[in-house]
């Protein structure tokens, strides 16, 4: 069973962040889907703002920061203002801890007023989400005010990205453990609390070595 949980960054009902982001869980959730929840910033309440740590925040705003560390997939969205996320969508996450998110699976979206903003996914988000140590979905989509009409999502384009995001989110699903015998940095106490790693990324890793080794041969140290 696969818990989704997505998040929109936007302080505006009705919002095309909170469309796309509601657009893109339907397009990933499947009959083995066991919960999938969409909220938005307002749904955090009055406390989420002024929050300078977890501990000011009302308990259902507590509450839905744990649906999201809990949660298997995490749909984030949010729109652009001035080249970046907005400032809400930042706070969210600045109240998270570094390993809150770690290895996590991320589908990363945004909307803006046109194309141009479409960098904001590589220059921001997905670093931010490679700093919580989380799996990032290869495909990113973002969406501009032209893609939308009558408040639905109605770019082809837009849509076929998401139809690939899907395909690739089945990809990553947890079939096995993490081959910690390739892995040497870990401890042994690490090892015994090992996480579930998506199986093309867990298959990909003994070939991985095998490569460095064959360079470390010819090269030296790398």
């Amino acid at each position: 069973m696969t818990e989704i949980v997505g998040f929109s960054g936007s302080t505006h009902r009705p919002s095309s962040t909170r469309t796309l982001v509601d657009t893109v869980v339907k397009a990933i959730h499947s009959a083995d889907t066991a919960t999938a929840q969409v909220f938005d910033v307002l749904d955090l309440g009055d406390s989420f703002g002024s929050a300078r740590s977890r501990g000011d925040l009302s308990a259902s705003a507590e509450a839905l920061f744990s649906r999201v560390e809990k949660a298997d997939v995490l749909v984030v969205g949010s729109p652009v203002y001035n080249a970046s996320y907005s400032g809400l969508f930042k706070h969210f996450f600045d109240l998270m801890a570094p390993d809150a998110l770690r290895y996590k699976l991320i589908c990363l979206t945004a909307t803006g007023g046109a194309d141009r903003h479409a960098l904001v996914l590589e220059q921001h988000m997905r670093p931010l989400f490679g700093f919580f140590g989380a799996l990032s979905m290869p495909t990113s989509v973002f969406a501009a005010r032209q893609d939308f009409r009558d408040g639905v999502l109605s770019s082809p384009a837009v849509v076929d990205r998401i139809s690939r995001l899907a395909r690739e989110l089945k990809l990553f699903q947890p079939v096995e453990r993490w081959p910690l015998d390739d892995m040497r940095e870990f401890s042994t106490a690490e090892a015994d609390d090992a996480p579930i790693l998506p199986g093309a990324m867990a298959a990909a890793l003994p070939a991985h070595r095998n490569s460095c080794a064959r360079s470390s041969q010819t090269d030296g140290e790398i």
